[in-house]
């Protein structure tokens, strides 16, 4: 299976492209550190990418796309761009959380660990990756309340470990765009659809007793 992989929830618009079956083979993987202006850069990232495969956009077989948590505007970028891509194609479209493509990125490394993103404000956004059973459903809870919740033996990665006074120096941002099409080979599509994730709710929020004035 051909996997194309899209992430632009941080500070990179990272793309790969990469067949799976009885083995792994990465035919190709850019990575762009930027602010912003993921849109923009995307899709003459996408063109080089197959120019340097030497493979045509109809061969892809699946797109992988991170959902968040991340940027509002960047992973909105990714998704819509992952879901166009999808229709013209004609082919299924998977969403990877960042939490997955972490854990996909640590290879072999055994749990168990939690994932840990600075979500600011105090926040973390936490998911927890057990040494048996399943992943803990991924929250957003105070820099306190996370420090309760992970087990002393439990290692920590991504970009809160540090605020949690727990680095182990491994790098994994910017993530890993092969990870993700790793990710999203084994993810069914029905299943993980490729839908922003928020666990925060918006900050703005209506007004319960606004009323439009008329004219």
């Amino acid at each position: 299976m051909r996997v194309l992989a899209i992430d632009t929830t941080g500070p990179a618009c990272s793309i790969a492209l990469a067949d799976f079956g009885e083995s792994e083979s990465v035919r190709g993987c850019i990575v762009e550190l930027m602010q912003r202006g993921h849109a923009e850069a995307l899709v003459p990232m996408l063109d080089r990418l197959f120019v340097e495969a030497g493979v045509a956009a109809k061969s892809v077989e699946r797109i992988a796309v991170t959902v968040g948590p991340g940027s509002f505007t960047g992973l909105r970028v990714g998704v819509s761009a992952a879901r166009a891509l999808a229709l013209a194609l004609d082919v299924p479209a998977v969403g990877v959380s960042v939490f997955e493509a972490i854990r996909e990125s640590l290879g072999d490394q055994a749990p168990p660990f939690a994932v840990a993103l600075d979500a600011r404000r105090d926040e973390i956004y936490l998911q927890d990756f057990p040494a048996a059973g399943q992943a803990a459903k991924p929250v957003v809870v105070s820099l306190q309340d996370a420090a309760g919740m992970i087990p002393p033996d439990c290692h920590i990665v991504g970009t809160a470990a540090a605020l949690l006074g727990k680095d182990r120096g491994l790098e994994v941002f910017p993530l890993d765009p092969v990870a993700v099409a790793r990710a999203g080979s084994r993810l069914d599509p029905a299943l993980s659809p490729p839908r922003p994730l928020y666990l925060r709710k918006p900050d703005a929020k209506p007004q319960a007793h606004a009323r439009i004035a008329r004219v």
